[in-house]
């Protein structure tokens, strides 16, 4: 095995935080990042002293604001979430569901924002918790719009399957992505929960690329996609429209 460079051990300290693994004794840091003891000591005292990590009472490290202020400078994550804010929380007032944001990060989708809806839906996200592309609406509708290149390798798998519905055929997966671009929406079923169903869209910045989607998140039992898809699509829009987007042609409906 490589022996990892200076950052690449930093870097490896930090990766062993996630949505699972949020508070973490320099024991379990050390175990979780493959690094001794001795080694693990030393950068997480100086992550510490830097306010990447803090340090509680009881001897237990947790991420520390210091990578909040960094991170808030991402064009991809806060500055996107606070454009985004004003279009999504009418998008929740219009329907009163689970509202979410999210970016392409790789083969993962990731979440810069979530509204809570009234609804019992079971919902497995979190701000900044990720999922492969397939088995969300929001992931569909930007692997949809992603490379062609990118969408072949994606495609050929392997497919990871969360209930009996997610999508792990790649023609079926095709197929999905070719209905994504047709109608301009994406629809997931059943796929990381067996209760709920996602509708999102794609929203496009200054160059007309795909940059992020938006969806909503409903108890699949009574949804009534056709009735989704139009505020959906609004939200969508209006997103984009605030990025800088502005079409070239007449506005197509299913954009």
């Amino acid at each position: 095995m490589t022996a990892l460079s200076a950052p690449g051990r930093l870097l490896a300290v930090l990766a062993a935080f996630d949505h699972e693994h949020t508070a973490l004794s320099l024991t379990d840091i050390s175990r979780r990042a493959g690094l001794s003891l001795t080694t693990a000591h030393r950068l997480v005292a100086a992550l510490t002293e830097w306010g990447a990590l803090e340090r509680d009472a009881d001897g237990v490290y947790h991420v520390g604001l210091r990578l909040w202020e960094v991170a808030a400078l991402a064009p991809r994550g806060l500055a996107l979430r606070q454009i985004a804010l004003p279009y999504l929380e009418d998008l929740y007032e219009a329907t009163h569901e689970n509202v979410q944001l999210a970016v392409r990060d790789g083969a993962e989708v990731v979440y810069i924002e979530w509204i809570a809806g009234r609804s019992s839906v079971g919902v497995r996200i979190q701000v900044g918790a990720r999922w492969p592309l397939h088995a969300t609406g929001v992931g569909l509708a930007l692997l949809a719009h992603a490379q062609p290149a990118f969408q072949d390798a994606y495609c050929a798998g392997p497919l990871a399957a969360y209930t009996p519905y997610t999508i792990t055929d790649p023609v079926r997966l095709r197929r999905a992505l070719a209905e994504v671009r047709r109608t301009g929406v994406a629809v997931s079923t059943r796929q990381v929960t067996d209760d709920a169903l996602s509708v999102a869209a794609p929203v496009r910045g200054t160059d007309g690329s795909v940059v992020a989607a938006v969806s909503l998140v409903v108890p699949e039992a009574d949804a009534h996609v056709p009735a989704l898809i139009p505020a959906i699509r609004l939200a969508a829009r209006g997103i984009s429209r605030a990025l800088g987007w502005r079409p070239t042609t007449r506005p197509d409906p299913h954009a």
